[in-house]
């Protein structure tokens, strides 16, 4: 990723026209190449004020070299559905959005105490044990956790730079949806820190578990990217709400595959332990399914040891075979099933903006995976 770029504005999607995507892989390629080089830079500036900058930089440089690079795709897409062409500009964008979901990643492990991410260690785990491991002064477990709140502040501000370095007209447009990525995952963090605190009665559980659902990941994970990177190129009012039909359901199919494989996930592929949520006490909407479906014992004991610090394997177990037993599990994934087919009936508004058979299929085809994951 080079300086600042000089682009024209880009025509929206309107007329007909053949594919503009490019493929999945070519974006991640491009991304990670671009970031790679982009830390790079900054490893070296930062080290003109003190070597001990690589100690706090090794750490970040291995865990963004990671990860699906869904908001870098989308808001890849996002741009070139509305006509954008220049490569080099939203690959600096797209690199943008890698590092504020690292900087919330890096803080939601600290939120969350999870000592793995991707199946290596967090980040403020990775600073905990290297604390230990050289028998530095004072206590490891703080160390790791200010390392971390200040690595995750880094990559906020790395990705202010980086976004910055595009060179993009600060349309008022771009600006808002630039601003509301960045203002609105924040307020879903806390949303989900404090649905986990507050006593919710059981009656409101699922609309406040909605409220996460929709506000910390769909908007951020999906809408939020493909309407940034349309809104980069200009794009019309009309495509803008286009993606937004499609992006949303999609996003909240997404977090609810989320929800499963935290409960049922393989750690060899997911990178987390199997009940993980269940251990840390997430109340999703799946969690709800469970306390409308099953016995009121049963419900009642799987509330209790719900986050209960003292969880054992056996009670996972247990939760799980309550879940699965009572048709919480079955019926949850209707409810992905029926925002899925929400998300690709969608598409039709996209085909009605111009967009090609071919991108069409390719938003399906991603759509697919994204919804039916295993990691």
């Amino acid at each position: 990723m080079t300086g600042p770029s000089t682009r024209s504005p880009q025509p929206a999607a309107h007329a007909a026209h053949g594919p503009r995507l490019t493929p999945h892989a070519d974006v991640r390629a491009q991304v990670d190449a671009g970031l790679a080089e982009f830390l790079d830079r900054t490893t070296t500036t930062l080290r003109r004020i003190s070597p001990v900058a690589d100690r706090l930089l090794t750490p970040l440089r291995t865990f963004t070299a990671g990860g699906k690079r869904v908001r870098a795709v989308l808001l890849w897409w996002g741009y070139e559905l509305a006509g954008g062409e220049d490569r080099h500009a939203i690959a600096a964008a797209a690199g943008s959005v890698e590092l504020l979901h690292a900087a919330a990643l890096v803080h939601d492990d600290i939120i969350d105490e999870s000592e793995t991410r991707r199946g290596r260690p967090s980040v403020h785990a990775r600073f905990r044990d290297a604390h230990a491991r050289t028998r530095m002064a004072g206590d490891s477990e703080l160390y790791g956790t200010s390392a971390g709140i200040i690595a995750g502040d880094l990559c906020l501000a790395l990705s202010e730079e980086l976004f910055d370095s595009a060179g993009f007209a600060n349309s008022p447009a771009a600006r808002s949806a630039h601003a509301a990525l960045r203002r609105d995952v924040m307020l879903g963090q806390f949303l989900d820190v404090e649905l986990q605190a507050a006593h919710i009665p059981r009656e409101e559980l699922r609309t406040r578990a909605d409220e996460v659902l929709t506000h910390k990941t769909a908007q951020y994970t999906v809408v939020q990217p493909l309407v940034l990177g349309a809104s980069l190129a200009d794009a019309d009012p009309a495509l803008l709400t286009a993606l937004a039909d499609f992006g949303l359901p999609l996003g909240r199919a997404f977090q609810m595959r989320d929800d499963v494989l935290g409960v049922y996930g393989d750690p060899s592929v997911t990178g987390k332990p199997a009940g993980d949520d269940l251990a840390q006490g997430k109340r999703t909407i799946l969690v709800a399914e469970v306390l409308d479906r099953a016995q009121p014992d049963e419900a009642e004991w799987f509330e209790s040891r719900l986050g209960h610090p003292e969880i054992s394997a056996d009670d996972l177990g247990r939760m799980t075979a309550i879940m699965t037993a009572c048709g919480a599990a079955r019926s949850f994934e209707d409810l992905i099933e029926a925002e899925t087919a929400r998300a690709l009936d969608a598409l039709d508004g996209l085909s009605d903006r111009g967009v090609s058979p071919a991108d069409v299929a390719t938003l399906r085809a991603f759509a697919d995976t994204l919804t039916h994951r295993r990691s």
